[in-house]
């Protein structure tokens, strides 16, 4: 099983290293998870396994970050209190731990060669196409890691896919349920539904509610505790402007650097790791060289027989590469062979290898005038980075030796910056969002002693110490401060409490006969249907839109493109239908629908039912949970329609009527299409399994939170 997980999981890694790229650059700073083993407060203990408090609270603060991303610079970040997100941030933590664990029990592995890959195929490591270091250390400093620390984390990443990816890709499912599978995903329901907005409801709250309200949730309204900082920042950068260079070095620095210029070389090869003994991995490779010799295909060996996960997908293609990336046994063998030659088996530190070189690039000289800025740059760091050296040296010592920042400025001609309020989860951009800057800013020190901050390195070019200017404690915000938003509260809470309330005497009027339903709008509507979606949740969509009557989808599998070439008629086009029927009924001589409220006074009238026809699981401009809905009720049994109904997450209340399901004929299903729905069946299988696995490690292991 476990060979069957390791060939399954390849498909995985260039969604792993973006997602923690992604996840890091919202932790920008120097503290980095692997401090966390640097404090002994612990927050939790998996399997012996310690959670330092650290860790944690990094976690808390990269989940707020990203929260605060999805939801905007309008969104208020008190809202994400810490005591909030705790809980499933530590569940996060322990989860990642468990699996972290049961890929060491089960003996996973990642090579050194496949993670060397990884980085160098990742586009956000590359210029031109191209591998560049420079530029891979500039995305990991600005994360706060070196390129060791990097390769760690990105390797237990990587060892955790390849165990989700495996377990998941094992997963398969049967004929029989594919078909059961295909019946109930192309299955058709005809369904009106009828909304009552919560939004037309005219409600009313007293200052004694308001009042009630305050005072029995005062925990509710409480500001958070914060404080106003003076820093000083010394940045590496200022210093280039201050030091010279002689034209003379630059053109001497040019000519080092077009001698050392090298072609490219674009190599593969077959890896065979050591694992099992070097002589048995020797004795492989010679069985493949002798295959080569009979004119077997390089590419198609390597897809077969090499052991780098990274490369043997593409026939061992390593791309083209200059001096200096690989291994250094690996690198001499490459610019030993002819382009079409292959190697005799070559050792390296991660196994054994044969290697094909399958082409060479020039190298290109670029003239004296292109390079100098970058030249003169490379001069002056050296001085530029003394000076930094001293400069931070003598800003540590002089805020140390005073009582606030005036002396430290002076003496390094510094300008005194002061921050905006901020609380413990930070706020915008810059210092205020960094996790250290933060987490010192509170710190006892600066916070209760008044005493100037140690040096805080905010990236490696940057560093600041701070003084506390202003320190604002949490306290009870007044009533009038917070009177709207309570009133807004309670008036969304009648309103919905009086819409449910009227909506559910409809509907027992409804179930009853007592109330006939009202006329219906029907024309063309827009179905959109794929296996890949059918969760209506991934179908977000307008709530406002009037959805009316549609065809019967001709291809459930069709994709969201086909059938929006299909023509349909606009939301302001249906509108116009839909008031125009009710102003028809205005002038007849009948009247409008009309229901009781469940007070007992007459309601207003409300609006016709919407309603489809052969309608899908996804349907356009109609709410998920709406059609949720629809689905889980039952078949109508005779005549009479079955309804049911859902709060939507506005208060609307909607009521639902099923009048028919339609089974449909997969006999005539195409090969093609079984084989997608056995796909996305077998994915959710896939998932189902993973979560019963990673609820097994949660149910058999020892799991300490304190």
């Amino acid at each position: 099983m476990l060979q069957n997980i390791r060939d399954n999981s390849q498909g995985w890694i260039a969604k792993t290293i973006i997602g923690l790229i992604i996840m890091l650059l919202a932790l920008t700073g120097v503290e980095t998870l692997f401090s966390s083993a640097q404090n002994a407060q612990e927050v939790a203990r998996v399997n012996g396994e310690p959670v330092a408090q650290s860790e944690l609270q990094q976690a808390i603060n990269a989940q707020r970050a990203q929260l605060m991303q999805q939801l905007g610079a309008g969104f208020d970040p008190t809202l994400l209190r810490d005591e909030l997100l705790r809980g499933s941030v530590l569940n996060g933590i322990i989860d990642r731990l468990l699996l972290l664990q049961a890929t060491r029990n089960f003996g996973f592995a990642y090579s050194q060669a496949a993670l060397d890959q990884v980085i160098l195929d990742t586009p956000e490591f590359q210029i031109d196409g191209q591998f560049a270091a420079s530029r891979f250390d500039q995305i990991i400093g600005q994360m706060g890691y070196t390129r060791m620390q990097f390769r760690q984390l990105l390797e237990q990443e990587m060892l955790i896919g390849q165990l989700r990816a495996g377990l998941m890709a094992t997963a398969f499912s049967t004929d029989q349920q594919v078909e059961a599978f295909a019946r109930l995903e192309r299955q058709t329901r005809d369904f009106g539904f009828w909304t009552l907005p919560v939004a037309q409801q005219s409600v009313s709250v007293t200052d004694e509610e308001i009042k009630d309200y305050y005072t029995k949730h005062a925990a509710q309204f409480r500001s958070s505790e914060q404080v106003i900082v003076d820093y000083v920042a010394l940045e590496k950068e200022a210093f280039f402007d201050q030091v010279t260079v002689d034209e003379a070095k630059v053109k001497a620095l040019y000519e080092q650097k077009i001698a050392n210029l090298s072609e490219q070389r674009r190599a593969a090869h077959i890896l065979i790791e050591a694992t099992t003994g070097e002589a048995e991995a020797k004795a492989k490779l010679e069985q493949i060289r002798t295959r080569l010799s009979q004119g077997e295909d390089f590419a198609a060996l390597a897809k077969e027989f090499s052991e780098d996960l990274g490369s043997s997908a593409e026939g061992g293609d390593l791309g083209f590469v200059g001096k200096g990336v690989f291994d250094p046994a690996f690198e001499q063998a490459v610019y030993a062979l002819k382009e079409g030659e292959i190697s005799e088996p070559v050792k390296s530190r991660f196994g054994w290898h044969l290697i094909k070189l399958l082409g060479v690039k020039a190298a290109e000289i670029p003239s004296f005038d292109t390079l100098k800025p970058e030249l003169v740059r490379e001069l002056k760091t050296e001085q530029v980075e003394q000076r930094f050296v001293d400069a931070t040296k003598q800003l540590e010592t002089a805020a140390y030796e005073s009582l606030d920042l005036k002396g430290p400025a002076q003496e390094l001609g510094l300008s005194i910056q002061t921050t905006a309020a901020f609380g413990r989860e930070g706020i915008g951009e810059g210092v205020t969002a960094n996790p250290q800057f933060i987490q010192t800013a509170f710190s006892d020190g600066v916070l209760n002693e008044k005493l100037n901050s140690a040096l805080i390195e905010l990236d490696p070019e940057t560093v600041v110490v701070m003084h506390l200017k202003q320190h604002l404690k949490a306290d009870q915000l007044p009533l009038e401060q917070v009177k709207d938003q309570i009133a807004q509260k309670l008036k969304t809470e009648k309103a919905a409490e009086q819409v449910r309330q009227e909506g559910e005497a409809i509907l027992t009027k409804l179930r009853s006969g007592e109330l006939q339903d009202p006329p219906a709008v029907t024309t063309a509507a827009t179905q959109v249907q794929a296996p890949e979606a059918v969760q209506p949740e991934s179908a977000p969509v307008p709530e406002a839109t009037p959805v009316v009557a549609t065809a019967p989808a001709e291809d459930s599998t069709a994709v969201v493109a086909q059938a929006s070439e299909q023509k349909t008629e606009t939301a302001a086009e249906v509108t116009e239908a839909a008031e125009a029927v009710v102003a028809d009924e205005a002038k007849s001589d009948e009247p409008s629908p009309v229901v009781a409220s469940a007070t007992g006074e007459e309601a207003k009238p409300q609006s016709v039912w919407q309603v489809l026809e052969a309608a899908g699981r996804v349907q356009e401009g109609v709410d998920p949970a709406v059609m949720q809905v629809v689905f889980r009720l039952p078949k109508p049994t005779s005549d009479r329609p079955i309804y049911g109904h859902v709060v939507l997450s506005s208060g609307d209340f909607v009521i639902v009527r099923l009048d028919g399901v339609a089974e449909p004929d997969t006999k005539s299903l195409t090969q093609e299409q079984r084989q997608e729905y056995k796909r996305v069946l077998a994915s959710r299988i896939g998932q189902q399994d993973f979560a019963a696995y990673m609820n097994l490690l949660r149910s058999t292991a020892e799991i300490k939170r304190f």
